[in-house]
């Protein structure tokens, strides 16, 4: 536990103090919380506006969750690449499954405070839910698995792709166009039925969509998420993700230092 506690504490610091990261996972989202609220809601009947600024919130508390993911956990590990911390870490009797929980404990913590922020700011822009406590837990372990699907592509990411700088170009990328094709940024039904098959597949997006379901309710959701073969695909793929990332980043990154 002692290994687990000092690679969070570090990775913690890490994105507490890089204020690029604080930007680009806390600021920005918040940013296009308050722009998409005053600005993209204007046609939208007063009585649903509320609901509108809490679908365009959950829509941006889960970019953030995705940027987190996807950009600062493999800026983190190959940050430690570059700086040697990776190889010390190697030399020393640490084991990558120590490495990589404290590194995915420091990403929910992470995690937690941006959504939280997001949240708070929405709401403070208008922004309304619906859902009852158990709405609301069901909502959250979707969350978590927006998480797990995250970090999963950010340690693959953060394995495959060896330069810091490269991480994050990648990261950033993979989070913009795969979130702009799935429907969290377009409207689902502007979207091509091809990319419509893809936001049902998408983990993130399904996930997304079933927060929304959830805490704002079945009429501001994109498409109804309940079924079994989509709940069940949803959790496979994100914990698939999340599973293929922590064994090709134990097996390939801490044998080829």
């Amino acid at each position: 536990m002692g290994q687990v506690a000092a690679t969070f504490s570090r990775t913690i610091k890490e994105f507490l103090r890089e204020r690029a990261v604080l930007f680009w996972t806390i600021a920005w989202p918040i940013i296009w919380v308050l722009i998409s609220s005053f600005t993209f809601t204007g046609e939208v009947p007063a009585i649903a506006l509320p609901y509108a600024r809490g679908s365009i919130t959950i829509s941006m508390m889960v970019f953030a969750l995705m940027m987190a993911g996807m950009t600062n956990l493999p800026s983190s590990i190959t940050g430690d690449r570059e700086n040697g911390m990776l190889a010390k870490l190697m030399s020393m009797p640490v084991s990558p499954r120590n490495d990589f929980t404290g590194r995915i404990l420091a990403l929910g913590a992470f995690s937690a405070m941006a959504v939280g922020l997001v949240i708070a700011v929405g709401m403070a822009a208008g922004a309304r839910f619906t859902g009852t406590t158990t709405q609301i837990l069901q909502a959250a372990g979707f969350i978590a698995l927006i998480v797990c699907a995250s970090a999963g592509v950010g340690l693959l990411i953060g394995t495959f792709i060896r330069r810091q700088q490269g991480a994050i170009m990648t990261g950033v990328g993979i989070s913009v166009i795969s979130a702009s094709i799935s429907g969290m940024f377009a409207p689902y039904e502007f979207l091509p039925p091809a990319l419509q098959r893809f936001a049902r597949i998408y983990p993130i997006s399904s996930a997304s969509n079933l927060v929304r379901y959830f805490i704002i309710g079945e009429e501001f959701a994109d498409y109804n998420p309940l079924g079994t073969g989509q709940v069940t695909l949803t959790i496979a793929l994100s914990l698939l993700l999340l599973i293929l990332g922590i064994n090709l980043y134990s097996r390939l990154s801490w044998r080829s230092e």
